[in-house]
């Protein structure tokens, strides 16, 4: 199964809606992923604007 992503904030998504911003906007051409775990400890997150810890597409097309 192809996986989606938000076309907003990059979050990979199983459902019907985004649960971090609500988009129904989804891509299934995306490219690389990064695991946020503690995003108040990653410069990752900080980069990327992330707060929320998840699972996130680097490229979304």
């Amino acid at each position: 199964m192809v996986e989606k992503v938000c076309r907003v904030c990059h979050r990979v998504v199983s459902g019907q809606s985004c649960a971090i911003c609500g988009s129904t906007s989804f891509s299934t051409d995306w490219s690389g992923y990064v695991i946020i775990i503690d995003p108040k400890h990653s410069q990752i997150a900080r980069t990327m604007g992330l707060k929320l810890a998840g699972k996130y597409a680097l490229k979304v097309r």
